[in-house]
C-alpha cells in the first residue's frame, strides 16, 4: 500500500500508538489502515455416498480438484457466500448443514470455512469450473486436488463418516505444511 484509500496521500507502514504490530498509517487525515485476513467459504456438497468436486478453470492450480468454495463478499453471511459459490462454480444447490472445517493459514491471511451440505439437484461446470463430477471415496482423485484445505476437510469426512459423527474440525495450516503439499517451487 502505498496511498490512503481516504485521502490519497502517501501512508507509512509503522506501528500506531497502543497497538502490537505495524499497520500503514496515513499522517495526513489520521487514517489506520487495517488489513485482515480473508474469510474463504464453500461446501462439501454430498448426495448419497458421493462428493461433488470441481475442476478449476482458473488459476492457482488450474485444473486440480476442489470443492466449491472461494472469498466471501462484502454484506453476505458465511452460510450465504458458501451456497454462492456452489452455485457459481457447480450450478448447485444445496443445503447446508453447519460449519465443518475452520483452516487457519496464517502464512496467506486466509480462513478456510467450509460447510458439510446436502446437493439437491443437478449441477454443471460454471465459469470457474472446467468440469464437475461426483466421486465415491475410492475414486477422489488425491495426487490431483488443488489445495491442502481441500485434502484435509475430504479426509475428515470420510473418517467422521465411518465413524458417524461429524463434529466440528479447527486447525491450522502452516507454511511448512503448504511446502510439504506443494514442493518446494
Amino acid at each position: 500500500m502505498n496511498f490512503c484509500s481516504h485521502c490519497g496521500q502517501t501512508v507509512r507502514f509503522a506501528i500506531p500508538e497502543g497497538d502490537d504490530r505495524p499497520r500503514y498509517l496515513c499522517d495526513a487525515c489520521g487514517t489506520i489502515h487495517y488489513q485482515n485476513p480473508r474469510i474463504v467459504a464453500g461446501t462439501l456438497p454430498v448426495i448419497g455416498s458421493k462428493v461433488l468436486l470441481c475442476r478449476r478453470a482458473i488459476s492457482p492450480r488450474k485444473g486440480f480438484w476442489t470443492l466449491p468454495a472461494g472469498y466471501m463478499e462484502n454484506a453476505e453471511t458465511t452460510v450465504e457466500a458458501a451456497a454462492r459459490e456452489t452455485r457459481e462454480e457447480a450450478c448447485a444447490e444445496v443445503a447446508i448443514h453447519g460449519l465443518y472445517t475452520m483452516i487457519n493459514l496464517p502464512h496467506i491471511n486466509q480462513v478456510y470455512m467450509m460447510f458439510r451440505a446436502d446437493l439437491e439437484g443437478g449441477f454443471d461446470a460454471g465459469p470457474e469450473s472446467l468440469e464437475v463430477a461426483l466421486f465415491e471415496e475410492h475414486e477422489i482423485p488425491w495426487d490431483e486436488l488443488a489445495f491442502p484445505t481441500i485434502e484435509r476437510t475430504l479426509r475428515h469426512f470420510y473418517q467422521d463418516r465411518r465413524d458417524g459423527v461429524y463434529p466440528l474440525h479447527i486447525s491450522d495450516i502452516t507454511a511448512e505444511d503448504r511446502e510439504r503439499y506443494f514442493g518446494s517451487a
